[in-house]
């Protein structure tokens, strides 16, 4: 076991392990720490604590002191100044007439590097920017395209449920997200209704999917033939996943009738438990990936053509 304080440098991102070097870091205390860019300005997210060594990426970089008042008044001027680099990049880019859009830009604590995170749809030659830049800033500048989930964090914005961001309010890293929890969910693939701000797939999708993943374990498919407790059988017609509920058309002499049973009183196949959850990460993580750098249209595009191909190999057989 190690003593690590955790540190983020952004109200959002992902949270880094720091020696304390026996300081009484507490939560929300603003430190200085060193970082492979040089002196950085981070905020504790939780008190001094022991982790195993395992979780560390070593070599762990020390806490170089709790931020002092002209510290945070250093921070405070770099925020000011960021705004202005901010502009003035946007106005050299119009003037280069690059297909680029500017994010953010970023100063590190000791004002050693000036960095600048864009979005552009294919490579950009930005050669003759960064040498206007150095000019204006007379420091070392650095641009970083970023993809459209990074580029949202850092804006921000109100999601459709009418809170603020996931990614730019508290989570540290993006998980994978694929078209298959928004079916398990039984959503509907909707672009509007499944895709977030930066025209991805929502990362809430990914917060309820192992829950639906295990209810849905104990219920029939639509359209399958079941069993009733009274030996009949039936087309299930429609499911409350929450409930477990199901809705099941049956014939009674001549005529049908539409009842509801609890899952547990029917009789169908039921699906095999899945796979580890490590396992499949290993195995599908690059899909995963994609997947989330594929837009929702394509996304479902694609879902579309498998359907379509499952179906002519049903009628093939």
């Amino acid at each position: 076991m190690k003593k690590v304080v955790g540190v983020r440098f952004r109200t959002a991102g992902k949270v880094y392990f720091f020696d304390p070097k026996g300081l009484d870091i507490k939560r929300n205390d603003g430190v200085i720490v060193e970082t492979a860019r040089g002196l950085e300005y981070g905020t504790a997210v939780y008190a001094v604590r022991e982790v195993e060594e395992a979780q560390i990426v070593s070599p762990l970089k020390p806490v170089i002191r709790i931020a002092t008042e002209k510290d945070k008044e250093q921070e405070k001027s770099n925020l000011e100044r960021e705004k202005e680099a901010q502009r003035l990049c946007k106005e050299r880019i119009v003037a280069r007439g690059l297909e680029m859009k500017l994010i953010d830009a970023e100063y590190t604590f000791d004002n050693s590097k000036l960095l600048f995170y864009f979005t552009a749809e294919g490579r950009v030659d930005f050669r003759e920017l960064v040498k206007d830049l150095a000019g204006i800033f007379h420091t070392r500048i650095e641009l970083r395209q970023i993809g459209p989930r990074d580029a949202t964090r850092m804006l921000g914005g109100i999601g459709s449920c009418g809170r603020p961001l996931c990614c730019s309010s508290y989570l540290s890293d993006f998980m994978p997200v694929s078209i298959k929890m928004a079916k398990e969910q039984n959503l509907s693939l909707n672009p509007g209704k499944i895709s977030g701000m930066c025209g991805r797939l929502m990362c809430c999708l990914n917060y309820e999917n192992e829950t639906y993943e295990v209810l849905n374990r104990n219920m029939p498919k639509m359209g399958e033939t079941v069993t009733t407790p009274d030996g009949l059988n039936g087309t299930v017609q429609s499911m409350d996943v929450l409930r477990q509920r199901v809705r099941v058309l049956v014939e009674v002499g001549d005529e049908k009738e539409l009842e509801e049973y609890s899952t547990h009183e029917l009789k169908f196949k039921r699906r095999p438990p899945k796979k580890d959850k490590q396992d499949d990460k290993k195995k599908h993580g690059g899909e995963n990936r994609e997947e989330k750098e594929e837009s929702v249209e394509d996304l479902i595009a694609k879902e579309e053509r498998i359907g379509d191909n499952a179906d002519t190999d049903d009628g093939d057989e």
